[in-house]
């Protein structure tokens, strides 16, 4: 039996006690964001540190100025020397009533079509997935007694209130965080069967705007008709964002947009993602994107616009003839190619003072700047990584733009000159961010082999 047989094996006979370490870390109620869970963060980083402490790891909890972030090391005798990234924090849990079982206390569910799925806050992101990884390193400590590469771990807990801390964090710690290849699990598959490697990351823009007409919420039928209404005003400066086509009509929104090698768009069109797939799901039909688009481009590799929030007037019960003295929206960009963040943010700025009225004032707030993603297609890694994902799926690993972001992972790069290898196991029906979020058990486990290949192939075997 080969070396790589042998840790598959291990990880096969070991499955059990993989689920029950995992479940171990989901019962603890990681909230980055509210400031009522600092200690459970802090236990779950003491926890992941533990962990990755018993299977070979020197291991530290790192203070910062947020939650402390877990860094583990193993060396190796040879190899490429890499850095794995995740997280230990996880979303808030409400709506609570809408969760069929407590979000902390995991378990397992056999689905309808005779799927097992873990359910759990956390289950998928991250947990579940950086756990694949750790599973994947403890088979092979157990089969060999060494990894096999130099191994730096990076768990953070503030992944889900945007890293604020982290970015300093991997600033100041450059010299020793500036390996050879980042290792990232926090994407996901194509589908139930076939794997993907995520190749960009849409970078993010997201703008606080509150326009102040009158001094004061007026009567409308005193004052209407005459005074400018903020919300009218908002609402026509802010449908301006978009042609009849979808193009984002800012000035200089599409600079650094670039267009994809012909034969990963043929990749891309292969997939056949069409609006009945991917909307009807959710209660749609049409697409709202660039109509000269692939879906599939729309939501992955092209830059948006989308207004998350408006506010302005009275929203209570019953009625209230009032014209609003202020209304505010919540814009947001998602970033590709080599668009600048702060370029964008000053010409959305610019666009809407453009369309005011002298007499009326504009705020603006900013709640995150992140610039966009690129990987490269030739990197050798990314390569190594197809194959024997096809080998453990049955199925070719697709290459896929990720219409989220992931922040850190800009850093890697502009930072630390850093490449990664994205290679994710969710699945669209995880729930991820949502009550009863969950994890295909599949997923779980042969996430773990797939780590498994992967590391053994980067390795030279």
């Amino acid at each position: 039996m080969s070396t790589l047989d042998a840790v598959l094996s291990r990880i096969d006979q070991d499955i059990d006690q993989s689920v029950e370490r995992l479940f171990a870390l989901l019962r603890i109620a990681s909230i980055s964001t509210d400031p009522a869970y600092k200690q459970q963060c802090r236990a779950a980083a003491e926890h992941v540190a533990a962990d990755l402490t018993s299977i070979g790891f020197a291991t530290s909890v790192r203070p910062t100025e947020g939650h402390p972030v877990v860094v583990g090391k193993a060396n190796a005798a040879a190899g490429p020397r890499v850095l794995f990234y995740g997280h230990y924090d996880v979303q808030p849990v409400d709506p609570l009533n809408l969760w069929k079982t407590p979000p902390f206390e995991p378990r397992i569910e056999t689905l309808p079509d005779g799927r097992k799925i873990i359910v759990a806050r956390g289950a998928c992101d991250d947990k579940g997935q950086a756990m694949t990884f750790i599973e994947a390193c403890r088979a092979f400590k157990a089969v060999t007694g060494k990894l096999p590469l130099p191994i730096t771990m990076m768990i953070e807990g503030e992944e889900e209130c945007g890293s604020q801390h982290l970015f300093k964090f991997v600033a100041e710690n450059a010299a020793e965080l500036k390996l050879d290849l980042a290792l990232v699990c926090d994407t996901a598959m194509w589908d139930q069967n076939t794997p993907a490697i995520t190749t960009s990351l849409r970078g993010l823009v997201y703008e606080d705007v509150k326009i102040t007409c009158a001094d004061r919420d007026l009567h409308s039928g005193v004052f209407g008709g005459a005074a400018q209404n903020p919300i009218r005003l908002l609402a026509k400066i802010l449908g301006a964002l978009w042609d009849d086509n979808g193009r984002v009509t800012i000035p200089g929104f599409y600079d650094g947009v670039k267009e994809l090698p012909a034969d990963i768009k043929a990749d891309l069109k292969a997939l056949d993602l069409t609006p009945e797939k991917f909307l009807g799901p959710i209660g749609l039909k049409t697409s709202a994107g660039e109509k000269d688009r692939m879906l599939i481009e729309q939501i992955t590799t092209r830059p948006t616009a989308e207004i998350n929030g408006i506010i302005g007037g009275y929203t209570g019960e019953g009625a209230k003839t009032v014209i609003p003295g202020q209304a505010s929206a919540k814009v947001s960009f998602r970033l590709v190619g080599q668009q600048d963040p702060e370029k964008i943010r000053d010409s959305f700025r610019a666009f809407v003072k453009a369309r005011l009225p002298a007499d009326c004032q504009v705020e603006f707030g900013n709640f995150g700047l992140a610039g966009p993603l690129q990987l490269s297609f030739d990197n050798p890694a990314l390569n190594k990584a197809r194959a024997v994902l096809g080998e453990e799926w049955g199925q070719k690993a697709v290459t896929v733009g990720a219409g989220g972001s992931i922040p850190i992972v800009a850093d890697f790069k502009n930072v630390l000159g850093m490449d990664s290898l994205l290679v994710g196991f969710a699945l669209d029906d995880d729930r991820v961010h949502s009550p009863n979020e969950k994890f295909d058990l599949t997923c779980y486990h042969k996430g773990i082999r797939s780590w498994a290949r992967i590391l053994h192939a980067l390795a030279g075997a």
